[in-house]
C-alpha cells in the first residue's frame, strides 16, 4: 500500500485527546459527514417520492381516463362505430370504446352536488379503463340500458350520503322549452355501484351511467361525444394522436393524455428539478465544511508535512494525503446518507402514518395532492446520479486545502518546532 494512503487514513482516524484546535477539527469533520449524509438522504427520499408521485398519478389518471381520445369540434360523433373501427386499424391501438360526457347535477335528500356524467358501454369500457379493480361496491356490469343505473365515485357518494340501492336525481343542463319557461331535464337513477380510483378529482366528481341512458337524457339520439382508445404503449400516445387522422375519413379532433393532463406532469417535473437543485445545495454546504476541516488540518499538520518533505515526499504526494482524508470524510457521509435514504424511501408507507399519529397533524391530504397515499419509487439511475455528483463535490472541496498543504515550506514550518 502506498504511504500516502496510510498517512491519509491515519489522519482521518486520528482522535487525540488534546484540547483546543484538534477537538474542534474533529467536530467540523463530524459535521461535514452528517451534512453530506443528510443531503444525500433528503435527495434520495425526495426524488423517490417525486418518481412515485408521477407514476402513481399517471396510473390513476389513465385507469379512469384514456390514452387517446377521438371527438369532434361540435361535441357529437354520429358515426362512432365507423370511427372506432378505423382507429382500431392503427397498429398501436388495443381497444376502443364510445362515451358520452356531459355536465350534470345530482340531488339526494336535499343534498346537491355537481358532477361530470360519463355514459359508457360496460363491456367496452373495461377494455380501455380499469374500473373493475376500483369498484368498492356493486359492479360496472350492473349498468344496463333502459334501467337507469348509476355508478358514483366514493367521495361523491359520501357527499350525497347515498348507498347501493338509493335513488338519486340527475338534473341535466339541457332543458325542455315550454310556453311557461325552460324546464331542466330530470331523471331518477338507482345507485348500482361505487368506485374509488384513489384520485380525488374522479372520486368526488365522476358518475357513470349506461351509454344509451346518457343518449336519452342528453338528447343525442345515436350520437356520442367521442371514442376512447387504449394503446400498447401509453408513452406512444403523442405519436399515435398525430397519426390517427390519417386513418379516419371524418374530420375529428384527436387528443392524448399528455395534453389533457399536461399541467399535472409539468408541475411535478418542475418541482422535481427545483427540489433537486435546492437539496444539492445542502451537499455543497457540507462540502464547504470539508474545506474548513482540511484547512485547519493543514495548519495543525505543518510540522508533519515538513518532515515528510524532508524525507523525500513530493508535493503531489502531500496533496494526495489530504485529498484522501477529505474523500474519506465525504465517502462516510455518502454511505450513511445513501443507506438511510434507501431505508426511509422504502418505508414511507409506515413512517408517514407513524408521524401523523405522533404529531396529530395530517401530512398527506388527498384533496390537495390528488392521490390518497404517499407513493415512493427508488430509481437506480437517480441514486447513482446523487452519489456521483455528491462525490465530485466532495473531491472538488478537497483540492484547495490539499494544494495549500503541498506548498508548505519545510524550513518555515520547522523554524519554531
Amino acid at each position: 500500500m502506498r504511504y500516502e494512503i496510510l498517512v491519509g487514513v491515519r489522519y482521518t482516524r486520528s482522535r487525540r485527546r488534546a484540547q483546543g484546535r484538534n477537538r474542534f477539527i474533529s467536530f467540523i469533520s463530524a459535521a461535514s459527514m452528517l451534512g453530506t449524509a443528510l443531503g444525500v438522504m433528503a435527495l434520495i427520499v425526495v426524488l423517490s417520492v417525486m418518481n412515485g408521485f408521477q407514476e402513481e398519478l399517471r396510473t390513476r389518471i389513465l385507469g379512469v381516463a384514456s390514452h387517446v381520445q377521438v371527438s369532434t369540434f361540435d361535441g357529437e360523433l354520429p358515426a362512432w362505430q365507423r370511427v372506432a373501427g378505423q382507429a382500431a386499424q392503427h397498429p398501436d391501438v388495443v381497444a376502443a370504446a364510445p362515451y358520452v360526457q356531459e355536465q350534470g347535477m345530482l340531488s339526494f335528500d336535499q343534498v346537491v352536488r355537481g358532477t361530470l356524467v360519463r355514459g359508457v358501454l360496460p363491456a367496452d369500457e373495461e377494455r380501455v379503463a380499469d374500473f373493475a379493480r376500483y369498484m368498492r361496491a356493486g359492479s360496472l356490469d350492473a349498468l344496463v340500458g333502459g334501467r337507469f343505473g348509476i355508478v358514483l365515485g366514493r367521495d361523491l357518494a359520501l357527499a350525497l350520503r347515498v348507498h347501493l340501492g338509493d335513488k338519486v336525481t340527475l338534473i341535466a343542463p339541457q332543458g325542455l322549452v315550454t310556453p311557461a319557461a325552460v324546464l331542466p331535464r330530470v331523471r331518477q337513477f338507482e345507485v348500482v355501484g361505487i368506485f374509488e380510483a384513489g384520485m380525488y378529482e374522479y372520486d368526488s366528481g365522476l358518475a357513470l351511467i349506461h351509454l344509451r341512458d346518457a343518449q336519452v337524457l342528453y338528447r343525442l339520439d345515436d350520437a356520442v361525444s367521442g371514442v376512447r382508445l387504449k394503446l400498447h404503449d401509453l408513452f406512444a400516445a403523442p405519436r399515435v394522436a398525430r397519426e390517427l387522422p390519417g386513418y379516419i375519413d371524418e374530420r375529428v379532433m384527436v387528443s392524448d393524455w399528455t395534453r389533457s393532463h399536461a399541467n399535472f406532469f409539468r408541475a411535478v417535473a418542475l418541482e422535481k428539478t427545483m427540489m433537486t437543485i435546492i437539496l444539492f445545495l445542502i451537499v455543497a454546504v457540507a462540502a464547504f465544511n470539508i474545506v474548513s476541516t482540511l484547512v485547519m488540518a493543514v495548519q495543525e499538520k505543518q510540522a508533519d508535512i515538513a518532515i515528510l518533505r524532508t524525507l523525500g515526499a513530493s508535493p503531489g504526494s502531500i496533496m494526495a494525503v489530504f485529498v484522501l482524508q477529505g474523500a474519506i470524510i465525504g465517502l462516510v457521509g455518502l454511505a450513511g446518507g445513501t443507506v438511510a435514504g434507501l431505508l426511509l424511501a422504502s418505508n414511507l408507507d409506515v413512517v408517514i402514518p407513524f408521524l401523523e399519529t405522533l404529531t396529530g397533524a395530517t401530512l398527506w391530504n388527498k384533496e390537495i395532492y390528488y392521490i390518497s397515499e404517499l407513493p415512493s419509487k427508488v430509481l437506480a439511475s437517480d441514486v447513482l446520479t446523487i452519489v456521483s455528483v455528491s462525490f465530485v463535490l466532495t473531491l472538488v472541496a478537497t483540492l484547495y486545502p490539499s494544494w495549500r498543504a503541498s506548498r508548505v515550506n519545510p524550513a518555515e514550518a520547522l523554524r519554531y518546532e
